[in-house]
């Protein structure tokens, strides 16, 4: 058994009794961070083993997760806030898991993309999450270049260092966009700002810190018309 388990992505108050529960009645945990989930431990006073699975885990140890759960041993998997497997290595592991018949299941809770779009007021019937994107202005122009006649509204990552850089690039492939800066969700200072591209906040209006998840609103219909009309 395999427990996939949402946890919070800043307000403690957001893990549910379901996911306590689940953290509760496995074997050990395996998590992105030891240090990060150590604290989660005991905050809820529990001593579980931890194993570790991030970008760096060889496939050896994971395929050793893989037998520890044949085996009939119960697993909690974690990212270090929100839902796993997501953006998350731990998708090497669910998906060794599903090949190998062992039961999985998944606990709800936080996540910061669909939290994000709900609160950033676009629509967003359909949308693309990006997770983060590349760093040179070349490769980030080639990762958004398929959008750039898309109504499809963007999320993404981003450290709060390269906004700018991002936003001024998503402006010159997107064109004029709204777009909201979704910044340190559920946390004391949770802030959303909200303009249009190419207009980009000045530091005292969003701080340069904290987690940073970021919404560019599709291209709507009327912008695409008008856009095929100068086209033709």
């Amino acid at each position: 058994m395999l427990r996939v388990v949402a946890t919070p992505i800043g307000n403690l108050g957001d893990l549910s009794s379901r996911a306590v529960a689940a953290l509760t009645d496995v074997d050990f945990w395996i998590v992105e961070d030891a240090r990060v989930s150590g604290k989660l431990q005991i905050l809820l006073g529990l001593q579980r083993p931890m194993r570790v699975l991030n970008d760096h885990t060889p496939d050896a140890k994971v395929e050793g997760y893989v037998a520890e759960l044949t085996s009939g041993r119960r697993a909690a998997l974690l990212t270090d806030a929100g839902t796993p497997a997501i953006s998350d290595p731990g998708a090497r592991l669910v998906d060794r898991c599903r090949e190998e018949g062992v039961e999985i299941e998944g606990i709800p809770g936080p996540s910061a993309p669909a939290l994000a779009l709900s609160i950033s007021g676009f629509f967003a019937q359909r949308y693309a999450f990006l997770g983060y994107l590349p760093r040179k202005p070349g490769a980030l122009r080639n990762e958004l270049e398929p959008f750039a006649d898309s109504p499809l509204t963007l999320v993404l990552f981003e450290s709060p260092h390269r906004i700018d850089k991002t936003l001024a690039v998503a402006a010159e492939v997107l064109g004029s966009r709204r777009y909201a800066i979704c910044r340190e969700l559920t946390k004391m200072h949770e802030q959303v700002f909200r303009a249009t591209l190419p207009t980009l906040p000045d530091p005292a209006s969003v701080p340069r810190k904290g987690e940073i998840t970021i919404v560019i609103e599709g291209q709507r219909r009327r912008e695409r018309h008008e856009r095929d009309d100068e086209d033709g």
